[in-house]
C-alpha cells in the first residue's frame, strides 16, 4: 500500500489547525502520517499541539517566522525525507472532506492504469459560502490530432492543469526527486505558483472532482495593495510583486514582464497621485528587485540549516528520533 504524508504548516491560527487536523484524523482513507511545522506562531499553537495531539502528529516548531514559501519548502522536505510515496500539502485554514484523500488516490490509481504520471494530485477548493476558488489553470497541450487534449478525462472528472494554489495537493515522491522543493526565498505570495508551473513543464497535474476542501482564507479574493489597510500586509506586497516580475520574466518572457512593469508602475503613479506614497514605494522597490531576483532551488534530500528547529515530541510508541531528526539546526 502507498505512503502517505500529510503535511501542515501554521502560523498563529491554532483553532483552524485543530480543526485542520481534526479533519485529516477523519480521513476514510488515512494518513500514514502527518506533520505540522509551526511558523513561529505566539498564539499558543504549540501547547495546543503538546496537549491535544499528543501521539497523533508529528510536530516541529521554527524559532523565527521564514514566510509561507519557506515553510512549504521545509514542511514538503520534511514530508519527503519520511519516505511516503505521497506529501499532501495544505496550510492550516484548509479543510478536506472526509473522503479528500481517497479521491486523489483513487484518481491516482486510475491515471496510472493509463500509465499517465500526474505532477501532482489537486482537490476542488471552495470558499465556505460554497464558491470556487483557488481555481487552477488548464493545461492546454495539444493531442496528435492538433486539437486541446484537456477534455481527454472529464468522464473520469479529471482535468489537466500546470497550476494550483497548493492547498489540497498530492504530490509525487518522483516530482520532489526530478524537481526539488518550493523556493524558500520567494518568502510569500507566488511560490506555489513558481513550483507548480516548474513541475508541469513536462507533463500536467490534475484537479480530481472526486476530492474537494473548504478553504478558510482570511482575506478571500485577489490580493490588492489598493484595498489593504494591515501594516504588516501591506509591507509584504512587496514580495509579492518581486516574485510577480520574476515569474513573469521565468515563464512567460519579456514581453510578458514589460507588460507587468507597466501596469504596476501605473498603479503605483495612481497611489502616489491620491496620497499614498508609502505604498507605490512598495510597488517601485518591488519591481526592481523581481528585475534582478534570482532565488535558488534546492532538492528534496538537502538538508535545513536556514533557522534553528525544534521537535515538540515523539510519536506515541516511536522510540527513535525518526525521520527528519538531520534537518534540525536547533535544540
Amino acid at each position: 500500500m502507498v505512503q502517505v504524508c500529510a503535511v501542515v504548516l501554521t502560523y498563529n491560527r491554532k483553532e483552524l489547525l485543530g480543526r485542520c487536523l481534526a479533519a485529516l484524523a477523519a480521513q476514510t482513507r488515512p494518513c500514514d502520517r502527518i506533520i505540522v511545522l509551526d511558523n513561529a506562531s505566539t498564539d499558543g499553537t504549540p501547547a495546543m499541539l503538546e496537549t491535544a495531539w499528543l501521539g497523533q502528529v508529528e510536530a516541529h516548531v521554527l524559532e523565527r517566522n521564514i514566510g509561507a514559501a519557506g515553510g512549504f519548502n521545509l514542511m514538503m522536505r520534511l514530508g519527503y525525507q519520511t519516505g511516503a510515496d505521497y506529501v499532501w500539502v495544505m496550510d492550516d485554514d484548509v479543510l478536506p472532506e472526509p473522503d479528500a484523500l481517497e479521491g486523489l488516490l483513487a484518481a491516482a490509481a486510475l491515471l496510472a492504469e493509463r500509465q499517465v504520471t500526474p505532477a501532482f494530485l489537486s482537490s476542488v477548493v471552495r470558499a465556505p459560502d460554497g464558491q470556487a476558488m483557488n481555481v487552477p489553470e488548464v493545461d492546454r497541450r495539444r493531442n496528435a490530432l492538433a486539437y486541446e487534449n484537456w477534455p481527454d478525462l472529464l468522464e473520469h472528472r479529471l482535468l489537466p492543469v500546470i497550476r494550483t494554489a497548493l492547498v489540497s495537493d498530492l504530490v509525487p515522491r518522483e516530482t520532489l526527486e526530478r524537481h526539488g522543493l518550493p523556493i524558500a526565498g520567494m518568502f510569500i505570495w507566488g511560490e506555489d505558483t513558481e513550483f507548480t508551473l516548474r513541475v508541469t513543464r513536462d507533463r500536467p497535474g490534475f484537479i480530481v472532482g472526486d476530492s474537494c476542501a473548504l478553504h478558510f482564507r482570511r482575506i478571500a479574493g485577489a490580493l490588492d495593495i489598493h484595498t489593504e489597510r494591515d501594516p504588516v500586509r501591506i509591507a509584504y506586497h512587496f514580495y509579492r510583486i518581486r516574485n510577480d516580475v520574476f515569474l513573469r520574466r521565468r515563464f512567460e518572457g519579456g514581453r510578458a514582464m514589460l507588460r507587468l512593469l507597466r501596469q504596476q508602475g501605473l498603479q503605483a503613479l495612481d497611489l502616489a497621485i491620491g496620497g499614498e506614497f508609502a505604498k507605490a514605494g512598495i510597488i517601485l522597490r518591488g519591481l526592481l528587485a523581481g528585475l534582478r531576483f534570482d532565488p535558488v532551488i534546492e532538492a528534496a534530500d538537502s538538508p535545513f540549516s536556514a533557522v534553528p528547529l525544534r521537535r515538540l515530541h515523539r510519536e506515541a510508541g516511536q522510540a527513535g528520533a525518526g525521520p527528519g531528526r538531520e534537518l534540525m539546526a536547533g535544540p
